[in-house]
């Protein structure tokens, strides 16, 4: 039980040291995730594309 106490405490105190965003901050980052993950799904696609045109291509 004391275990269980000590590490609570750890994570309180640990918590009290984070740096939470305001809510500005929390929407521009939520924007730069969006907007990578979509530049990313884009170049994945691009390729995608390309290798299977080459592959029916050379089949």
């Amino acid at each position: 039980m004391e275990k269980s106490k000590k590490f609570f405490r750890g994570v309180w105190s640990e918590l009290k040291k984070v740096h939470w965003p305001n809510r500005k901050e929390l929407v521009n980052y939520t924007m730069v995730v969006l907007a990578a993950t979509l530049v990313v799904a884009a170049m994945i696609w691009i390729v995608d594309s390309l290798l299977s045109f080459f592959l029916e291509f050379i089949l």
